[in-house]
């Protein structure tokens, strides 16, 4: 069986884009757009303000109000202009999800922001974290996702009444892209194994362009493997044996059943940090995409992977003591096992777990 190289828990939230472009200070602070999404996301976006203010982290932030549950669409075509605008002069922002409902025709603002911005590289890291118990041990790969084609590009249309046509766009210039940009990543963290996953026995010219851009991108980067998975069998290898994994590469609909599989995995979506990356932009926000409406306002929800992806935005930044400390720190609560959220078997609140990292802190 290959074995990987892994990374310690200190690089978990390491990386920064290849075509990075950081934001310039202004009075020795970075100003950050902050977007805080629906359901839980102002909740676990105060834990991260209350603990970068706690420990004097260099940024401020401007705040944007987008919700996808803003039944006026003025207002929420409004919202994300100036989400678009905010980034654009900030470079970086940290996000919350944002709801996109089921049974209507409400278009996804996720999707919207990243394809406005072009934020083309989504990147999820699934790890065991100590004190969670996962359903398998062992568990270290990264999910490299193509943001902008694919079956979210969102080219639906109804060409006869119970006829709807769905278009699926694989282009050779942005699977290169996103293929570079998983092998630049492996390259930087010490990972020696590249998975293409595809569906190129069914959708033969779609994923067969997808799957043959990967394997031939790879022969550009000595030292790294490169093999292919069809999406089915690579779901049933995510439950069986993920150990098998280091990054996997994807286009965006099978990168977003994985990244599902993986939360699972090591214990819910509430401890799975993630990114998304541009020529000129970076967003990070928690890799599992849910929303949480379910428990908003109870002050349950579990912050630690906003925590992690803003620990990832930190590094992006260069302010690599500030992240390791408050990595560190969550860990260190989550390992204790005093003071943990329901979802990994604790009774604390969100601020009481959040206090918890605060006092690990001082």
């Amino acid at each position: 069986m290959f074995k990987t190289s892994k990374t310690s828990l200190r690089s978990l939230a390491t990386f920064a884009s290849p075509e990075a472009v950081l934001p310039k200070k202004y009075g020795g602070k970075y100003t950050i757009t902050l977007i805080p999404g629906d359901g839980v996301g102002k909740e676990i976006t105060d834990s991260v303000k209350t603990i970068f203010k706690d420990q004097s982290v260099p940024i401020e932030w401007e705040t944007i109000e987008v919700s996808g549950i803003d039944k006026n669409a003025d207002g929420v075509l409004d919202g994300v202009s100036q989400a678009v605008e905010s980034l654009k002069r900030n470079k970086i922002g940290l996000k919350g999800i944002l709801y996109t409902p089921t049974g209507t025709s409400a278009k996804s603002l996720n999707v919207a922001l990243r394809k406005e911005l072009d934020i083309y590289a989504s990147l999820v890291l699934i790890k065991n974290i100590p004190g969670v118990k996962g359903k398998l041990d062992g568990i270290d790969f990264a999910l490299v996702r193509e943001n902008t084609e694919g079956e979210y590009s969102g080219l639906e249309h109804q060409s006869y009444p119970g006829v709807v046509e769905s278009l699926k766009i694989m282009t050779r210039f942005k699977s290169e892209r996103i293929g570079k940009f998983a092998f630049d990543f492996a390259k930087k963290n010490n990972r020696k194994l590249v998975t293409a996953i595809h569906k190129a026995n069914i959708m033969k010219l779609g994923d067969g362009l997808f799957r043959q851009t990967i394997k031939d991108i790879a022969q550009d980067y000595s030292g790294i493997e490169v093999n292919d998975l069809i999406v089915d069998n690579a779901s049933m290898q995510a439950v069986a044996h993920p150990q098998q994994f280091d990054v996997l590469v994807t286009p965006n609909l099978y990168g977003s059943i994985l990244s599902n599989i993986g939360a699972a995995l090591i214990g819910g979506p509430g401890l799975v940090p993630g990114a998304n990356f541009g020529r000129e932009y970076a967003v990070f926000e928690p890799g599992c995409r849910h929303v949480g409406l379910d428990i908003k306002g109870q002050n349950t929800a579990n912050p630690t992977a906003m925590i992690l992806s803003a620990s990832m935005m930190l590094r992006h930044l260069g302010l690599n003591d500030h992240a390791d400390k408050i990595s560190k720190a969550t860990y260190d609560v989550i390992a204790e096992g005093k003071t943990t959220t329901r979802d990994i078997g604790g009774s604390a609140s969100t601020t009481e777990f959040t206090d918890a990292i605060l006092a690990k802190l001082n």
